[in-house]
């Protein structure tokens, strides 16, 4: 496989980290902001995001917009959408569910999300296993998405923050917490982008086996990287206002939904 996005793709995740970036939150107090989140949901429908698969797109492209919309804390559902579609693009019409229970996780990216819809039965065994690669797929990307939108709040963090009379960043203590969250991230792209070509060009059980391998490794990541930038950020890191823990809550409601464990894999075992 060729983990470089060709020039189609790159120009996918730069649409979705514009809009990500243009009408995502900027503060926690933004996530209360009706207006921007009507702009947000307009938007994200305008684009086609969550038809994407019905549109013919692969499931490294699904991937790359599910991460850039965690990066940018993008607070309308998505990755329930694009599963529904999933099960559009087999032609088993999903029905719409509206999903607005309490959750951990206050931009609601899991809204919408049914971990085992009914709908699969009607699928082949082979469609059925590839919707649940890519469900797995499309949380270890919002993994990822998160995962690095706190590393570079922390990295914001570091160049302003002074200690001292000098940046906290340029303390090499700090500078190589950050390192490593980066090297963790690194790894998490790499396994992600591994699960998302399998879900098209794998047989199911192996794109399935590729996926669950990305969600231990990129869960476990993603908390580290999330509890480092909480640390970097010292005692703010702590309070209400401070967008770590926004991505931490991401995070632990993403780990969760189609969790795994180490005991479930094939690979590595007799």
């Amino acid at each position: 496989m060729d983990v470089r996005l060709t020039s189609e793709q790159q120009q996918l995740r730069d649409a979705a980290a514009k809009l990500a970036d243009d009408l995502g939150p900027g503060s926690v107090a933004d996530l209360d902001d009706q207006t921007r989140i009507a702009r947000l949901e307009k938007a994200v429908d305008a684009t086609g995001f969550r038809t994407l698969r019905s549109d013919g797109a692969s499931g490294v492209e699904v991937a790359i917009v599910a991460e850039e919309f965690a990066r940018g804390l993008v607070d309308v559902p998505f990755l329930g959408p694009v599963l529904a579609d999933e099960l559009t693009a087999h032609g088993v019409q999903a029905p719409t569910r509206s999903d607005e229970q309490e959750s951990v996780d206050l931009t609601r990216s899991l809204a919408g999300v049914v971990e085992s819809p009914a709908e699969l039965g009607e699928l082949s065994e082979q469609d059925a296993g590839r919707w649940r690669a890519l469900a797995l797929t499309v949380t270890c990307a919002d993994l990822v998405g998160a995962a690095r939108g706190a590393h570079a709040l922390a990295c914001e963090y570091a160049k302003v923050r002074e200690q001292y009379g000098a940046t906290i960043g340029s303390y090499q203590a700090v500078g190589h917490l950050l390192a490593e969250s980066l090297a963790l991230i690194e790894g998490s792209i790499s396994v992600l982008r591994h699960a998302a070509w399998a879900v098209d060009e794998l047989p199911a059980v192996e794109a399935i086996e590729a996926a669950r391998v990305a969600k231990i490794y990129c869960a476990r990541a993603a908390l580290t990287v999330c509890e480092t930038s909480i640390q970097v950020h010292g005692g703010i890191g702590n309070t209400w206002e401070c967008l770590a823990h926004i991505y931490l809550r991401r995070v632990l409601a993403a780990t969760e939904t189609w969790p795994v464990k180490l005991e479930e894999l094939t690979i590595g075992f007799p």
